[in-house]
């Protein structure tokens, strides 16, 4: 394989390995882990199950992130040429590294909240108050209005997530297209005529 090809194929893997890690387990963290903990008659282990879960994922999670943002930055590279030639490929690209920075830092804002509605519980517990959550992010009525603060801006940024990581999916699906040779003709003539 020589450096003067399209063939990036393992750039383009790990991005798409990366972004479906980081889609799909923001999605599960939405419709599985933050509600699992409802199961559980006590507030405090409701969190607690909510909150041990996403510690062991945020790993894997977060290396979803960096490859997305590496291979990403591995494709901007090669297809510099694109981006000066083929109309709408810089603009879509730009907009997808947005989303993409958007996107990581919407899911460490999600982390820092979901860390503190732990933090506030396990307090909450040590002080022989009662913990009083539907689950994760949920409040009840009887829920410290400091850990519905945090639940409140947990369940924002748990929609944001996937919202950004699935946007940046479809960005590089369009861009992806893009390379095929009747897109590539449309956007260089495009380029190089005037509207």
């Amino acid at each position: 394989m020589t450096s003067n090809t399209d063939n990036h194929f393992v750039a383009q893997a790990v991005h798409d390995l990366g972004s479906a890690l980081w889609f799909g387990g923001a999605v599960m963290g939405i419709a599985g882990v933050n509600k699992s903990g409802s199961d559980l008659s006590q507030g405090i282990d409701r969190i607690r199950v909510a909150s041990s879960a996403w510690s062991r994922f945020q790993p894997a999670q977060f290396g979803g992130i960096a490859a997305t943002l590496l291979a990403g930055l591995r494709l901007t590279q090669v297809g510099g040429r694109r981006i000066a030639l083929q109309k709408g490929f810089g603009a879509v690209g730009g907009l997808k590294a947005g989303l993409a920075v958007a996107g990581a830092g919407a899911t460490a804002y999600a982390a820092y909240s979901g860390a503190q509605i732990g933090k506030l519980a396990e307090q909450a517990q040590q002080r022989g108050e009662t913990v009083e959550v539907k689950d994760a992010t949920l409040p009840t009525a009887g829920t410290n209005p400091e850990i519905q603060k945090w639940q409140s801006r947990q369940r924002v940024t748990q929609f944001l997530v996937p919202a950004l990581a699935g946007a940046n999916i479809v960005c590089n699906s369009w861009l992806v297209q893009s390379y095929r040779a009747g897109a590539t003709a449309k956007g260089v003539l495009r380029r190089l005529l005037p509207d």
